[in-house]
């Protein structure tokens, strides 16, 4: 069974920054790239487990925080030496309304 919910307006997240959703099991950060794109990842670094929704958003990626992984948003991978992964999310865009698709298992 797959749920698209409605998480926020377009406007509501930053370019270049996030927005956290809280569920029972997780935080999600929601990021939005200077061209509009919008990710939605685990927010917790692989490394150590950092929030990534206060790092810096640069191109596709987040840089943590805390030591400077960098994430690729749309596969949740630690780029360059660094290795790791973090969850990733399907999203959408319709009409200005951001989506999260939610897939039960």
């Amino acid at each position: 069974m797959t749920n698209w919910i409605e998480i926020a307006k377009l406007d509501e997240i930053p370019q270049l920054g996030a927005r956290v959703i809280q569920t029972k099991t997780m935080n999600i950060a929601v990021f939005r790239t200077s061209s509009d794109n919008v990710f939605a990842i685990k927010d917790e670094c692989p490394h150590k487990q950092g929030p990534l929704s206060q790092g810096i958003v640069h191109g596709s990626s987040v840089t943590c925080p805390l030591h400077n992984w960098k994430i690729d948003l749309a596969s949740g991978k630690a780029l360059g030496p660094d290795e790791g992964c973090t969850r990733t999310f399907e999203t959408k865009i319709d009409n200005k309304v951001v989506f999260l698709r939610q897939t039960g298992a």
